[in-house]
């Protein structure tokens, strides 16, 4: 979030050099690393953990040499061009039968809890305030949105870990895999870390690995992902902008290359389908399977890739009562229809049809003024609680992907993630926002 500013700001300073130095961001050491352990300008090699050191913007952090002993039975992630048969992490084999959120414990995102808890204290009705702080005990997806947290998510999981052997239940933990480079490439905002012009894929590669290297430690923590929100949605619908042109090939490689890593270490995966008011018009429902099926096979059929998510930060009802005016006549009005009327698309193409649908913002209806406005829109309340009864055989679970309070984009004409529907600044906390998704839950908190 915002305290990762000044070091992205430093980082997008430091150039990538052509030589025998690691570039910002690779790898530079690890147990099984024959590569240099030396990085370019600007950047130092430091030790994540025993498998994988990494060159970050200044001075290391680490009294702790790089490793390059002998690897031990596995071997660690590498990057390169991705192929179905490459070079890969080893993990679970063979995913479990059924929906993969059943049998499960979902881990509460330490952070997230800590905003939440901040925001019940600054609300004074007391029947309000104890709404807030339920919200806390509520499981939300963590956005990975820059390499720099990366190693944040392996004290999450050595957390859950932790967890599940004092209570021997089994943990399971949620991320959003979020750094494509010139991710979304079709909104005004959201564009991330990486450029492609600017080695971005070789970039993405590194932030892949970096996530498989804090995953890889932990093989009996379960990891659910949401591959990619936004940008591959923009391959079906927005083709004629010339960014989303020039971003199709990174796009695919990258998420080819982020469905080969993760498979082989057991994470079960959903890649972002977009939602009803993008994807499930009917004249978009073939290109799209085409796109998943296409992007599943290019990646050697991976089989942790459990199917698509759905809604991802956006407002849309699973089930609505009846169609809301800004669907335009469209007959996939919510995501229930939408994902009746793409599931058999896929089936036929050879991609798992299973989904998972954000429903953080989605308790209240009818308050749109277009289905384009998704950043904060007034009036909106927290949705469905986190549940595997779905009522379709088809959704794995009803998720809160979006933490509901954190905002998407910025107004702020200055920031790079402006959006002129949005306030506050990306990631930020807004309080009266929070307050406004308490107080209109539907099913109330």
């Amino acid at each position: 979030m915002s305290k990762f500013a000044a070091l992205l700001a430093f980082a997008s300073l430091v150039p990538f050099l052509a030589n025998a130095a690691s570039p910002l961001y690779g790898q530079c050491g690890g147990i099984g690393w024959s590569g240099d352990t030396s990085c370019v300008s600007g950047a130092s090699c430091q030790k994540l953990n025993d498998y994988y050191s990494q060159c970050l913007p200044g001075a290391a952090t680490s009294t702790n040499a790089p490793t390059t002993s002998a690897p031990p039975t596995s071997s660690t992630p590498t990057s390169g061009t991705p192929t179905g048969t490459g070079s890969a992490p080893t993990g679970t084999s063979t995913p479990a039968a059924g929906n993969p959120f059943e049998g499960y414990t979902i881990y509460l995102t330490p952070y997230y809890a800590a905003e939440v808890q901040a925001a019940a204290d600054a609300i004074t009705d007391s029947t309000q305030k104890a709404k807030a702080l339920s919200v806390a005990n509520i499981p939300t997806f963590t956005w990975f949105d820059v390499i720099a947290k990366a190693p944040t998510l392996g004290e999450y999981l050595a957390d859950a870990d932790a967890k599940a052997k004092a209570s021997g239940e089994k943990y399971l933990v949620q991320i959003v895999v979020y750094d494509l480079p010139d991710r979304d490439c079709a909104a005004l905002a959201s564009n991330g870390e990486f450029s492609i012009a600017n080695n971005g894929l070789a970039n993405y590669k590194g932030y892949i690995d970096a996530l498989a290297a804090q995953i890889k430690q932990y093989p009996d923590v379960r990891v659910v992902a949401v591959i990619e929100p936004d940008s591959l949605a923009n391959l079906v619908t927005n083709l004629n902008v010339a960014k989303c042109a020039g971003a199709q090939d990174a796009y695919k490689a990258g998420v080819t290359y982020a469905m080969q890593q993760l498979n082989a270490l057991g994470v079960y995966m959903y890649l972002d389908a977009g939602h009803a008011g993008w994807l499930g018009w009917p004249a978009n429902l073939t290109p799209a399977a085409q796109l998943f099926a296409q992007l599943y096979k290019d990646a050697g059929s991976p089989q942790f890739v459990r199917g698509l998510a759905t809604n991802v930060a956006n407002f849309n009802a699973l089930s609505a009562s009846s169609p809301d005016p800004i669907t335009q006549g469209n007959s996939n009005y919510d995501e229930i229809h939408y994902i009746n009327a793409l599931a058999p698309a896929l089936a036929s193409l050879g991609f798992p049809a299973h989904f998972i649908v954000d429903q953080a913002r989605s308790g209240v209806q009818n308050i749109r003024q277009q289905w384009g406005d998704w950043c904060n829109v007034k009036g909106a309340g927290f949705g469905t609680r986190p549940t595997t009864n779905t009522g379709s055989s088809l959704i794995d679970s009803i998720a809160w992907v979006k933490p509901g309070g954190e905002c998407a984009e910025t107004s702020n004409t200055s920031s790079p993630y402006h959006n002129t529907h949005c306030v506050p600044e990306v990631g930020t906390w807004f309080q009266a926002y929070f307050a406004t998704l308490v107080k209109n839950a539907s099913p109330p908190l």
